[in-house]
């Protein structure tokens, strides 16, 4: 496994991009799944006002707007299949994610780890089954992308979308899409694109990051079902699950796809103000879980 150099200032930077972007979201956000049950009596008005994310946000989406052209989705897909970034075990992985942060969120001051296992245990103690236990707990990894040589933050993280059509106007920030190379493109700037009409999504590109990454990391080498693997592909994708969105692309099969992400949402967003969990105590179930639905070791 090649050497990786770990930035502190960099994984701060990202994480402070993320925290904001997912203040946006908390603010934004409706409750999909009437049976999530364990944010029932949160004030969801005690996170952090959207106009103290709002700069920092808006700077990052332009930034990100305007460069996820079609041409750096295939080179981030090409990049992905050409080389092992590592080969590890889950548990590892989310130890690596911790050393890029030190309790940097200043809502919670909960490191990376503590954040998986929040989403999880609440997941846990709703009843959900194992399967959307372990994605909870995983559904952040591919942030690991940052340590393996993405080009930025607004590779990583942020709401996703689909490129190689028009800019959705239910994107955030939709204005920002103006200098993306891709917006005056005489095919890209229509509404189907180099797509056709319900083609669905798993024949669309979705704008890369550490969903698009994480899915293609665990699509074959997990027994996670298909809901799973959309909660874990789409949940960054909220011009779709929340705002509507890109549906004149979908078909039969992003249905159940949907409703499996509407379910998960709460459960990513809203767990980060629950107590800390102690990573160790927790440990021997979940390692028990995760040898469930993966081998000990995967390739990253």
């Amino acid at each position: 496994m090649p050497a990786i150099v770990i930035n502190k200032h960099d994984g701060h930077e990202l994480d402070a991009v993320s925290d904001a972007v997912d203040d946006v979201n908390v603010l934004k956000a409706k409750i999909w799944d009437s049976q999530s049950e364990f944010d029932s009596t949160k004030d969801k008005t005690a996170f952090r006002q959207y106009e103290t994310a709002c700069d920092r946000v808006k700077n990052f989406y332009k930034e990100q707007h305007e460069k996820q052209t079609v041409a750096f989705n295939i080179k981030a897909r090409m990049e992905f299949k050409s080389r092992k970034r590592a080969r590890m075990g889950i548990w590892q992985a989310m130890e690596m994610l911790n050393t890029l942060v030190d309790d940097s969120d200043p809502d919670t001051e909960l490191s990376q780890i503590e954040h998986l296992l929040q989403t999880a245990e609440a997941i846990r103690r709703d009843g959900k089954p194992e399967w959307m236990q372990v994605t909870g707990l995983i559904h952040d990894l591919g942030k690991l992308l940052h340590l393996f040589g993405s080009e930025g933050q607004w590779d990583v993280v942020g709401d996703t979308f689909i490129v190689g059509c028009a800019f959705s106007e239910k994107n955030i920030y939709p204005d920002t899409f103006a200098g993306n190379p891709d917006f005056s493109d005489a095919v890209y700037s229509t509404e189907y694109g180099i797509y056709e009409p319900n083609c669905g999504l798993d024949n669309v590109m979705v704008s890369w990051g550490h969903d698009e990454y994480l899915y293609h990391v665990v699509k074959d080498q997990s027994s996670l079902p298909e809901e799973a693997l959309a909660m874990i592909r789409y949940h960054s994708f909220y011009p779709w699950h929340r705002e509507g969105a890109y549906t004149h692309l979908m078909n039969d099969k992003d249905i159940p796809a949907l409703e499996a992400v509407r379910a998960f949402n709460p459960y990513d967003l809203y767990s980060k103000s629950d107590e800390p969990c102690v990573a160790e105590n927790l440990r021997p179930y979940y390692e028990g879980l995760i040898a469930k639905f993966f081998p000990s070791e995967i390739d990253w």
